[in-house]
């Protein structure tokens, strides 16, 4: 069934790529959105989320997962992955992937980032993640961002892995490989500290980057590493412009995001586009 003969066979306007209108009753844990969603016939869900926008070094990390309808005790503890220990992480991930009906993770090289800019590698990498599961989703909950081009119905919801289970899978799954990259990176061009920061702008990391220059882990679109391998400086007008076009992809993302918990719109997407160009 297509979007639009989705959403007008649940009462919501044709074409318009929302869910409709449903009652959001109290799941367990994060299954309140999924379950709705499953109730009104649009199930399985899958969880889209991304690890690694801000660093100005190692790859970015797209994963998507499709949980079953089923609660499992095992996955109780699913929470934000940036609020779990990397301990706890790596206990949810291989319950994750056993649990999972299917999961994808992408992996996004610096080279690649610095070809087409942060945020299309975003968008690009939840594509190939979605395209990747081996099974289609009914659904696909996106952790804040608007994605184009998945080929069922899709939102986004800001604070997401904090509030689906399936994004919430998604984010772990995310997270942890691209930390066990950045141990492995750290092995093949020690010095920079990348199994401690992971590849952010702490003191260290810029200590370092300026006491031995980028490598080739580093991304070349940051200004920070631009200055650091002596590359022209990108012309202010030019920054002006891919600011502007940023705040208006933000702004697109955000007028149809859904805000979970009171939780504040989510500037990542101009902040960091415009601190890539």
């Amino acid at each position: 069934m297509g979007q639009g003969r989705v959403a007008q066979a649940n009462g919501a306007t044709p074409g318009n790529g929302w869910p409709p209108r449903v009652v959001m009753r109290r799941a367990g844990g994060l299954r309140t959105l999924e379950a709705a969603l499953i109730r009104s016939g649009l199930g399985p869900v899958a969880g889209v989320d991304e690890a690694g926008r801000g660093p100005c070094a190692g790859p970015l990390v797209v994963a998507a997962c499709l949980l079953a309808p089923k609660v499992y005790d095992k996955l109780a503890g699913l929470d934000d992955s940036k609020k779990l220990t990397e301990s706890v992480r790596e206990e949810l991930y291989p319950v994750i992937t056993r649990l999972a009906l299917a999961w994808k993770v992408v992996v996004i090289p610096a080279w690649e980032i610095d070809s087409i800019g942060i945020h299309v590698a975003n968008i690009e990498g939840m594509r190939r993640a979605v395209a990747g599961l081996g099974q289609t989703p009914g659904y696909v909950l996106t952790d804040g961002f608007r994605v184009p081009g998945i080929p069922v119905p899709s939102l986004p919801v800001i604070g997401g892995d904090a509030a689906a289970a399936c994004i919430a899978a998604a984010s772990i799954l995310a997270k942890v490989t691209r930390d066990r990259i950045m141990v492995e990176l750290d092995e093949r061009f020690p010095g920079y500290g990348f199994a401690a920061h992971k590849g952010y702008n702490t003191p260290e990391h810029t200590a370092a980057l300026e006491r031995l220059g980028p490598s080739s882990e580093h991304r070349r679109s940051w200004r920070n590493v631009r200055e650091a391998a002596g590359l022209r400086p990108v012309a202010s007008a030019e920054y002006a412009e891919a600011a502007l076009a940023d705040g208006v992809l933000a702004g697109e993302v955000l007028a149809g995001a859904v805000l979970v918990d009171g939780a504040e719109p989510d500037s990542r997407v101009a902040t960091d586009a415009a601190h890539a160009r």
